[in-house]
């Protein structure tokens, strides 16, 4: 086994680069829906012992963004199935799509890789595994706000367990999702070193309890007071723009919304369920090509009517922004929002999407970018503005909501309103679009942001997947893919604010830094 390994190692030696690309794509396995974490935490330390190996900065720089590119670009393979589902551009400009934007995203492991080469050109091994662990927490923090930022998948993702595991990401009330990546970085570099000194018997033993930790079952929470219908209405990706489909979509929607009983309970419908204008006001001719007799109280009365005295729903829908060019009023922008709407059809509170998808909806560099024929997924014609960021929502009876739509709840630390704390978080999407890898990574993230922030997540979907979260990161409800079904419950309660509620990122960056600096002592006295 011993000369099989090295022979192996040899082979990578002499193709550091191609190796840096083979480790990049294998990685990107650790994540759902194949989720093989080992060789995620292989590929890893096959990377650090590749950028120990490295001759000058240069080649650090090359194997970082070779790893980056290979492992982001198969990771968010989702991306290109969405191009398949618009009209405006060839679908298979998807898969040239992907390998392009992770050009960029790649910068982001090779500037980790530079820094952590500068920094530990004398390290041993397990100090240099530490620099590059903190030098990777903040270069995966930069890249989820430069730019606007795009944090997926963050490199921690890889340790939550199964959905009724947290596993080792039972660590993230304490560290953050961007410290969680550093912490695999430190594990992969001590299992090389076990490796590289032929430990074989502690390199067995930490297998061992890292798939304990994996795989050990949270316990049962304790049952909240909020009843809720959580529903997922199965409206396919290809039907959900076609008007002549909109009133049979209603229908299907209503259908099992249906009240279940007279207990009071909060309704939850996904992102783009609602096809129809509800606020009063705009021209005629947005109404006319609606379900609701082109008429927004009646479209209101009616939704009130299939919820039950006494109830209310959160429900995913547009609301337009209207305004007058050359004497014509129109819309002038567009907001993904998500409204509260009563059992009388009244409109109660309303929240607008804060984080908007580039290329999704809005287009980035529209004056360069619109002449070579690039459009926004999203169709129509008017852009997207975004809202003003994480807003609480009191309903009182039925608690206070944090909304955060579709794509906003993968950003750590940017769900919650600063000062008003939710109960839980609400989380509508519309994952249609996102192919066999997509649904259940955002899944997992969602169950990430729940353990952050101990906080109850809700997910209703129009195909799957939809789950209900508790604040242990644990699915207790869910309906897979595929499927038009409900599911009713008791909405898991909130725990006390946990420590990354009351410090964000920052926590994360102190880890950096206290791992940084403890990986600088041992390097200076070479204990390591």
């Amino acid at each position: 086994m011993t000369e099989r390994l090295a022979s192996i190692w040899n082979a990578i030696e002499r193709h550091p680069r191609l190796a840096a690309l083979a480790l990049g794509a294998l990685g990107a396995t650790a994540y759902p829906p194949l989720h093989l974490w080992p060789i995620g935490l292989l590929s890893v330390a096959g990377l650090i012992a590749l950028l120990r190996k490295a001759d000058g900065w240069r080649n650090a720089a090359a194997l970082g963004w070779l790893f980056g590119w290979a492992h982001l670009s198969v990771a968010n393979n989702w991306i290109a199935t969405a191009f398949t589902y618009q009209a405006e551009m060839p679908a298979a400009l998807g898969w040239i799509a992907v390998p392009l934007l992770c050009i960029y995203l790649a910068v982001y492991p090779a500037l980790a890789a530079v820094a952590a080469h500068r920094l530990g050109r004398s390290a041993g091994p397990l100090a240099f595994a530490g620099l590059f662990a903190a030098c990777w927490i903040v270069t995966e923090w930069l890249r989820s706000w430069v730019f606007t930022g795009y944090p997926w998948p963050p490199l921690g993702l890889m340790l939550l367990g199964e959905w009724n595991a947290p596993g080792i990401a039972r660590l993230l009330p304490w560290f953050g999702t961007y410290a969680l990546s550093g912490i695999v970085v430190l594990i992969a570099g001590g299992l090389a070193l076990l490796a590289a000194r032929r430990r074989w018997v502690p390199l067995l033993a930490s297998a061992v309890a890292l798939a304990a930790l994996m795989y050990w079952p949270a316990p049962e929470p304790a049952q909240g007071t909020v009843r809720y219908t959580l529903v997922q209405p199965l409206i396919p990706q290809e039907e959900i723009n076609d008007a002549s489909k909109f009133e049979e979509q209603f229908q299907r929607t209503a259908r099992l919304t249906a009240p279940g009983g007279e207990q009071r309970r909060l309704v939850l419908w996904p992102e783009s369920a609602v096809p129809d204008y509800l606020e009063d006001g705009y021209p005629q001719r947005y109404y006319d090509h609606t379900t609701a007799n082109a008429d927004p109280a009646f479209a209101r009365q009616r939704i009130g009517s299939i919820l039950g005295d006494g109830n209310m729903l959160l429900t995913g829908l547009v609301h337009l922004d209207i305004g007058e060019v050359g004497g014509v009023r129109r819309a002038l922008s567009a907001r993904n929002a998500v409204s509260a709407i009563d059992s009388e059809g009244d409109i109660e509170l309303t929240y607008a999407k804060a984080h908007l998808v580039p290329y999704g909806e809005y287009l980035p560099l529209k004056w360069l970018l619109e002449p070579l024929g690039l459009t926004r997924l999203v169709a129509g014609g008017i852009e997207f503005e975004p809202g003003p960021g994480p807003r609480t929502l009191d309903l009182g009876a039925f608690g206070k909501a944090g909304i955060q739509i579709c794509y906003e709840i993968v950003f750590s630390g940017q769900v919650v309103e600063h000062g008003r704390r939710p109960d839980y978080i609400f989380n509508p999407s519309n994952d249609g679009w996102f192919g066999a890898w997509g649904p259940p990574q955002h899944l997992a993230q969602a169950r990430m942001r729940a353990l952050e922030e101990g906080l109850p997540v809700l997910r209703a979907t129009t195909t799957g997947i939809s789950a209900v979260i508790d604040a242990d990161g644990v699915v207790r409800d869910a309906i897979t893919r595929g499927r038009a079904d409900r599911v009713d419950g008791l909405i898991p309660p909130a725990e006390d604010p946990t420590l990354f509620a009351r410090l964000g990122n920052l926590l994360a960056l102190l880890w950096a830094g206290l791992i940084g600096a403890a990986s600088l002592v041992a390097m200076r006295r070479r204990r390591v």
